[in-house]
């Protein structure tokens, strides 16, 4: 009970927030009393004006870190919060006022193990960035590396636990009382939510995300990883080699320094989509905050804590259903869909075509230069929705990062389309991946695989000690084995069917 009442203050005083910037439409959508938004209307002062989504991100930031983080969370769910919402919700990158540096220190001391003096040669007490739950320092290791370090709040779990509580108290509240709000799925939402926070309070998984990162992109050396110092890293503490370099949408400082913007674009496009395509593990938070240029041309990225992963399957499926659209065959776009299990079966794949020829069929005499792919993407979320697609947390965060990096592009080349820039490298992973050659060499890996399980499925067989057939009959072990040698051998005879694949698939790859 007290809870209860507790939470109830809690969101009279969020209403409150909402209401003094004018964002109070989500509690509209969500069924609330007129009388009681008439009501904390007249209670405040309204500062904030613009959009929907301004005035929203605007309230998230007086709420604090954990809204300002949920915010940024919702901002790939735009079957949530609308499309233009999220939009909005992306660009939510707050400056919070920095903590004391004694408190940064003392976190650095006690999480290391070590003085200060033992672990940097200089350590610079202001902040050169504060956000919603860590600050960072430059500093000089003791081996005389220029570091940057990143500290996160003190008692920033705690609130976050406190915070995300009431969260899964009020979506559980929602989903109960408005059914019609169900399909939403603000629980689920929810928990992805406190599954991310989880990764990005614990610096040591940013460590490791950006560890991965550098050694997918190792081959590239126009896209630099800053290298990460373990000795210097904890739950608590992130020691990065430090970035020098001009933020990637500062054009005019980038033709000061003679760096061409169109290459800067070029390499932007082929690490994009090398990320994405070839090692489907990305770089999820590209704002120009993220993304530096330096002297040289070299793209310089930072802050791993938002990173996106994606299956081969997944990978495949993407790239089968964007080509579909682009070559204007919808029945392959609903045929991918309903292959991959998106798409429920029971749904008409008739229907589905129809509907993506409604998204395809404005852009398909376009030049590639005038399509946007992630507003592609966007318009197909809001269809599949219509047909019970389950959603696809990694393809929406795939398709807000495409928006960011797009917009990115359009700042350094507003003539030139990334995706134009990136069309030869897909082209020849499509090739590679998704022609006939890629096709027979998957038909000889599933041979293969079926070989590999099939001394497990006999061993399972010889030992069940009971069979149930379609009669509800129960076979005794004895007979399952008679009933083997009946059938041509079993297991024997699998083997060489499998073999028999496995072969036909190589000769086909051989003969191609």
């Amino acid at each position: 009970m007290l809870k209860t009442l507790n939470n109830l203050a809690r969101l009279v005083a969020i209403a409150r927030t909402l209401a003094r910037h004018d964002a109070l439409f989500p509690l509209e959508e969500a069924g609330a009393s007129p009388a009681l938004l008439w009501v904390l209307r007249r209670s405040v002062t309204v500062r904030t004006r613009g959009r929907p989504g301004e005035r929203l991100a605007a309230a998230m930031i007086d709420l604090g870190p954990s809204f300002i983080k949920f915010g940024q969370s919702l901002a790939v769910r735009s079957d949530v919060v609308g499309e233009d919402v999220a939009v909005d919700l992306s660009a939510l990158h707050a400056r919070m006022p920095p903590f004391p540096a004694e408190q940064a220190v003392a976190t650095i001391v006690r999480e290391l193990e070590a003085p200060l003096a033992a672990l940097y040669r200089e350590f610079d007490k202001t902040p050169v960035a504060a956000a919603s739950i860590a600050q960072v320092h430059f500093a000089v290791t003791a081996e005389g590396e220029e570091v940057a370090v990143k500290v996160l709040r003190p008692g920033i779990e705690v609130q976050f636990a406190r915070d995300i509580d009431l969260f899964r108290w009020l979506a559980n509240l929602v989903e109960r009382s408005f059914p019609r709000l169900r399909r939403l799925r603000f629980v689920d939402v929810v928990e992805a939510f406190a599954e991310w926070v989880k990764d990005e309070l614990d610096l040591r998984m940013e460590a490791a995300a950006a560890s991965e990162l550098a050694d997918n992109m190792a081959g590239d050396p126009s896209f630099q990883v800053p290298r990460v110092d373990w000795r210097r890293t904890s739950r608590r503490v992130l020691t990065l080699a430090r970035v020098d370099g001009i933020p990637i949408n500062e054009v005019e400082r980038l033709a000061a320094a003679g760096i061409d913007a169109r290459e800067v674009l070029a390499r932007s496009a082929r690490a994009f989509f090398r990320q994405v395509f070839e090692h489907g593990f990305f770089h999820a938070d590209m704002h120009p905050g993220n993304m530096f240029v330096g002297h040289d041309g070299t793209l310089l990225p930072v802050d791993f804590g938002i990173m996106g992963r994606l299956d081969r399957k997944t990978r495949h499926y993407l790239a089968d259903m964007l080509f579909g659209f682009l070559n204007g065959d919808y029945g392959q776009v609903a045929d991918v869909h309903f292959a991959a299990g998106y798409i429920a079966r029971g749904q008409s794949r008739e229907s589905f075509m129809q509907a993506c020829r409604a998204i395809g069929e404005p852009i398909k005499d376009l030049p590639l230069d005038d399509i946007s792919v992630a507003r592609l993407l966007a318009q197909l979320f809001e269809v599949t929705e219509r047909f019970n697609m389950e959603t696809q947390p990694q393809l929406l965060l795939l398709q807000k990062t495409m928006l960011v990096a797009e917009g990115v592009g359009r700042r350094l080349d507003p003539e030139t389309n990334m995706w134009v820039v990136a069309h030869p490298l897909i082209e020849d992973w499509m090739m590679e991946n998704r022609g006939p050659q890629a096709r027979l060499r998957q038909l000889a890996e599933d041979a293969a695989q079926a070989a590999a399980s099939l001394p497990e499925v006999a061993r399972l067989a010889r030992r069940a000690s009971l069979v149930v057939t379609e009669d509800g009959l129960r076979l005794h072990p004895e007979t399952v084995r008679a009933l083997e040698r009946r059938n041509g051998g079993g297991p024997a005879r699998g083997w060489l069917l499998a073999i028999a694949g496995l072969a036909a698939g190589l000769l086909l790859g051989l003969l191609w």
